[in-house]
């Protein structure tokens, strides 16, 4: 059975796609090399991340951070799986500020971890990307893009292109100097040449799409 590492050599990567993709090169060249993300190489707790990415959705990040600390200290753990969040009634989750519909997710991914149905980090370690998506997206409130975030941030895998991701899209759009955004079909088709590294990619991506509204502060995701 095959073992997936986390994280990839960044600089292999970025030869690559210069190589491959002339116009990204030119401003891959203009922003410069971009670090690996640590957390690649720090263990995690996939329903954790999960809990969080939900607690996060729809809302600025210091309201939701706000909402956050307040599930921990109603459950008394910084760390959310299915035995803390038990240790608390919707009632009270419901008055740390989660929303109805947040609390039924919550309730599902921890029945879910409950039965085996959420990997492990251990397991995802033997699991390619399609089948890791697979086994989360049925969780209620997880869709695709919160799963590649975490595949690209969290578990460092090295060729997931977003393809619905706004941002991502922009930054096509940019690179190519096009009239209109890529659809998804079409960034998926573009994408293409920068695989293996279509994760590295799309961190340019993003950043070139920060550059084009001259954005102040990077576009945070939900793995961030």
């Amino acid at each position: 059975m095959p073992r997936y590492a986390r994280g990839f050599d960044t600089e292999a990567a970025y030869a690559h796609l210069a190589k491959r993709d002339r116009r990204l090169g030119t401003w891959m060249k203009r922003i410069g090399p971009l670090d690996p993300d640590p957390r690649w190489r720090k263990p995690f707790d996939p329903v954790d991340a999960l809990a969080r990415a939900i607690l996060y959705q729809q809302l600025s990040g210091k309201a939701a951070a706000t909402i956050v600390g307040r599930v921990e200290a109603a459950i008394g753990s910084d760390r959310f799986h299915c035995d803390t969040l038990a240790r608390c009634d919707d009632a009270a989750i419901r008055a740390c500020g989660v929303s109805g519909n947040k609390l039924l997710a919550l309730r599902d991914l921890a029945l879910r971890e409950s039965r085996g149905e959420i990997p492990d980090l251990r397991r995802m370690s033997t699991m390619d990307d399609d089948a890791i998506v697979a086994a989360l997206v049925p969780v209620r409130g997880i869709g695709r893009w919160t799963v590649e975030m975490m595949l690209m941030f969290r578990l460092g895998r090295p060729d997931v292109l977003p393809i619905d991701d706004l941002g991502i899209r922009k930054g096509a759009q940019r690179v190519d100097k096009a009239d209109e955004m890529p659809t998804p079909k079409a960034l998926a088709e573009r994408g293409e040449r920068w695989g293996p590294y279509r994760s590295y990619a799309s961190v340019y991506l993003w950043r070139i799409a920060d550059f084009a509204v001259q954005a102040k502060t990077p576009t945070k995701r939900s793995q961030d």
